[in-house]
């Protein structure tokens, strides 16, 4: 999913993607993460505001295509579908999230 979100981010020059706050998250190994990176949860915090600016940058462009003011039908589909995918990844991310913590809390010490 992310191979799919950076080959949505490399087609449109005009929108900012995810995979700009998703590289730490690929480039990090096991022996560097604990060398001082950021904790989990700021990387979550960072990666539900990337969403967000996708989602207004969807509807900024949606929006822009309906007035007629220059945006072509490309740039709003692009864009609307980065918001798409970026939105779906975090809902599995929750997901994923949600069923370890059910999966620990049912373990018995």
């Amino acid at each position: 999913m992310i191979a799919a979100l950076q080959s949505v981010n490399s087609a449109s020059a005009g929108v900012s993607g995810l995979s700009a706050s998703l590289a730490p998250l690929q480039q990090a190994s096991p022996a560097s993460a604990t060398a001082g990176k950021e904790p989990f949860g700021d990387l979550l915090k960072d990666a539900v505001g990337q969403v967000n600016r996708l989602e207004e940058q969807a509807h900024t462009a949606v929006t822009g295509l309906m007035a007629g003011s220059g945006v072509d039908v490309h740039q709003a589909m692009i864009a609307s579908e980065k918001a798409s995918m970026a939105f779906e990844m975090v809902l599995a991310v929750r997901n994923k999230a949600i069923q370890s913590y059910q999966s620990v809390m049912s373990m018995q010490f």
